[in-house]
């Protein structure tokens, strides 16, 4: 005969998104357009056949530029999709485009954007870099050049970025939050560019944590994260978060830059 019965463990209820809610989450993009391209035709095939009620929305966590070939070529298809009539999408500020809009104001930045993968960025808008990568005159003037390939209305995607959204259980961000911080409180250097305080942490967040920034080979899915920067620039695989209710799931592109994949999570 049992005296006592034995507790049982709190069920912890699964992260949802508002009802009827159906979410992309797509990770750093990085120069890369055919990946691009490849992912979010099979985004907006995956939509159009789940029957969702509601306008599909499409959340990209940032790094648009640099490293990969086609910086340019990204942010025109970004904001081609923002234009469409049947899906709503929410473009985050990533660490690389602060870095571009930083360039675009002063030239003594272009040394620190060439080593983070500025230089490829400038060959997408078919500007040539310095000679000498030290030579600030010289800077100056690819600067000059920059501003007048660069169309205004890249300059005024950039500039009009979102720093985080919020939909149900979850919020989207580029790298991270802050442990202890309440979500209101968190700087732009934190949600842009903080990664062992965050990466680190033990305890849940106000959220469910949808990030980049920190790039794997893989996406890495944990109790109060997932992070989807799985490094496309050198990988090949570009990583989106499909999310609807309680139900995750991981579209990735194959390496080959063949079909699109999903797992569920």
């Amino acid at each position: 005969m049992r005296l006592f019965a034995r507790s049982k463990r709190p069920v912890e209820r699964r992260a949802s998104t508002p009802p009827g809610a159906l979410i992309y989450a797509i990770g750093d993009v990085h120069g890369r357009l055919d990946l691009l391209e490849s992912l979010t035709s099979a985004i907006l095939d995956d939509a159009a056949r789940s029957g969702a009620t509601g306008k599909p929305e499409i959340i990209f966590v940032g790094d648009y530029v640099d490293r990969g070939p086609a910086s340019a070529g990204v942010i025109d298809h970004v904001m081609a999709l923002a234009r469409r009539p049947d899906i709503t999408v929410h473009a985050l500020k990533g660490n690389h485009e602060e870095t571009m809009l930083a360039f675009l104001d002063d030239p003594r930045t272009g040394q620190v954007w060439a080593e983070f993968g500025g230089l490829q960025t400038l060959a997408s808008y078919d500007v040539a870099a310095p000679a000498v990568r030290s030579d600030l005159e010289a800077w100056e003037v690819t600067r000059q050049a920059f501003i007048a390939a660069t169309p205004p209305a890249h300059v005024a995607f950039l500039k009009a970025l979102e720093l985080y959204v919020v939909a149900g259980d979850y919020v989207f961000v580029h790298a991270g939050l802050r442990p202890g911080v309440p979500l209101a409180g968190q700087t732009e250097q934190d949600l842009l560019w903080i990664r062992r305080e965050f990466l680190e942490a033990t305890r849940p967040f106000e959220k469910k944590v949808i990030y980049g920034h920190t790039p794997q080979r893989d996406a890495v899915v944990e109790p109060h994260r997932i992070g989807i920067d799985t490094g496309a620039f050198v990988t090949g695989v570009l990583t989106a978060l499909r999310l609807s209710g309680e139900d995750a799931t991981l579209m990735q592109t194959a390496p080959d830059g063949g079909r699109v994949s999903l797992r569920k999570v």
